[in-house]
């Protein structure tokens, strides 16, 4: 693989932070459904579209991958 076109793992702290996000928001969700709680099952299921949002805007904030304030560009 030439390394001119890898575009990387995505190991950020924007790509954390979404992920964690999203996570928090998979397990939470599958916790209510197991204690039929759904308005807590919908709110968990609102941070699996909220964690990419907060990803990319910390990702155009410099916190992508290469980005401006990570401690290691790429």
């Amino acid at each position: 693989m030439n390394d001119a076109h890898d575009p990387g793992h995505g190991s950020s702290p924007a790509a954390w932070t979404a992920v964690a996000i999203m996570l928090i928001g998979a397990t939470a969700g599958t916790l209510f459904f197991w204690f039929d709680q759904p308005v807590l099952v919908w709110a968990s299921a609102s941070l699996l579209a909220i964690g990419p949002l907060i990803g990319s805007l910390l990702a155009k904030g410099g916190y992508g991958v290469g980005g401006s304030k990570t401690k290691v560009n790429h």
